[in-house]
């Protein structure tokens, strides 16, 4: 009888600290879960095994330089700097070139989501690419956030529950160059259009700003992506005697035009050329002689302050080129995605949204940005003037910040927007 109690109170020792155990394991779990956002009762979950962002870019057409293999480097970049792994899972980056065609961006978004379980898309460059992966991410509830592009469309009529535009947009462009000139007596305009969503949208909204302010618009053409020759286009400009002629275009567009004007002498004829998407990479490429003088509106300059320095000279480092503002938006963006997964404790889309939304961003990029409703990363544009050759201190050294315009002033306000999700009183 004693050897069988003796046995009874062993069984009985053992189940109470194997209860003791779970019991001190479950309360580990849930501690570990309330830590990173994870309820009780859920799985911290990381899909796949790893977290996996996209870019959908430009890698040999006219926005190569902007976007492309540098924009690339840059998602890496703050992958590397995150550690390489969130949560204790890989992060995975993909990348593609879409040749600017929103049928090749859709295709491949859907492969991407479908088939390679693609978590988020940290860029598309250009916009009707852009409006093709929203519509291909809107039904799977994916994460799209858009660094490149520019039409203010995105925040509008475009928006989505999932989808952040980070760097600038049309609205931004257009109140920034567009209302400068307009107050320095530049108060007639003649357009050099980019064919195509983001040409017409940045037009449109150019044309709003010059007549609120009291000038006037002689015209416009319209120039098919990736036009080698303006001069047809440069000719009807000339003609129409317009105190600016603005080029609503981007990346090699905006070079050609700007190299061709020169070539018809139209500063000389007393007529003033402004890029109003102009990139530091399009300055290096025409040159500082040529450049000289242009106004434009800007994200990011690497020379702006320590921050934008240090982190401008690791990139260089690994690219030999000087970011342009997209690429320095690429890593901004890419780095606050992770730290939102790492925060939500998952990879999930709407945890992670959540983080994206409540956390401001202030990194190198932006000082206390925030995520809208709409899906407009709202923050400082920066008006700046393109240096004389003698004023440069050699490459790279190329503008002047004439002004600092806050986030508030330079994008589009809620009471303006267009975006089903903003609620109107």
């Amino acid at each position: 009888m004693a050897q069988w109690r003796k046995k009874m109170f062993v069984r009985k020792s053992t189940t109470c600290l194997r209860r003791a155990s779970a019991t001190a394991l479950m309360g580990a779990l849930l501690a570990s879960s309330a830590l990173h956002g994870v309820k009780a009762g859920e799985q911290p979950a990381i899909s796949d095994d790893a977290v996996k962002i996209g870019l959908l870019l430009d890698m040999s057409g006219p926005y190569a330089d902007i976007t492309g293999p540098n924009s690339v480097a840059a998602a890496q970049m703050a992958i590397d700097d995150f550690g390489g792994k969130v949560l204790g899972k890989k992060i995975e980056l993909l990348s593609a070139d879409t040749l600017n065609k929103p049928d090749i961006t859709a295709a491949l978004a859907r492969e991407w989501f479908d088939s390679k379980k693609l978590d988020a898309i940290m860029d598309v460059a250009a916009t009707a690419p852009s409006l093709a992966a929203l519509e291909v991410a809107r039904p799977r509830n994916k994460i799209v956030v858009l660094t490149s592009p520019a039409s203010a469309r995105l925040t509008n009529e475009a928006c989505t529950p999932t989808s952040v535009h980070w760097t600038y947009d049309t609205y931004a462009l257009a109140h920034g160059t567009g209302k400068a000139a307009v107050k320095q007596g530049f108060d007639s305009w003649f357009f050099v259009t980019a064919d195509y969503t983001f040409g017409t949208d940045l037009e449109k909204d150019v044309t709003r700003v010059v007549r609120e302010g009291g000038g006037k618009v002689l015209g416009s053409v319209r120039a098919p992506l990736n036009t080698l020759d303006f001069s047809s286009f440069l000719l009807q400009a000339q003609a129409s005697k317009a105190k600016i002629i603005a080029l609503a275009n981007g990346g090699n567009d905006t070079v050609n035009s700007i190299k061709q004007a020169q070539e018809f002498g139209v500063v000389q004829g007393g007529q003033k050329l402004a890029g109003m998407l102009i990139f530091l990479s399009d300055i290096h490429s025409l040159g500082i002689d040529k450049a000289q003088g242009l106004v434009l509106t800007t994200a990011f300059y690497w020379d702006r302050d320590e921050a934008s320095r240090a982190w401008s000279k690791r990139y260089f480092e690994k690219t030999g080129r000087m970011p342009s503002m997209s690429q320095a938006g690429t890593y901004s963006a890419t780095m606050h995605y992770l730290k939102a997964v790492q925060a939500a404790g998952t990879d999930a889309t709407d945890a992670v949204m959540k983080k994206m939304r409540e956390t401001p961003v202030n990194d190198f990029f932006a000082t206390n940005g925030r995520i809208r409703e709409d899906g407009r990363m709202v923050h400082d544009m920066y008006l700046a003037e393109v240096k004389s050759p003698s004023d440069s201190k050699g490459p790279w050294d190329y503008y002047k910040i004439l002004q600092t315009i806050p986030g508030d002033e330079a994008f589009q306000p809620l009471s303006e927007s267009r975006c089903p999700l903003v609620k109107k009183p």
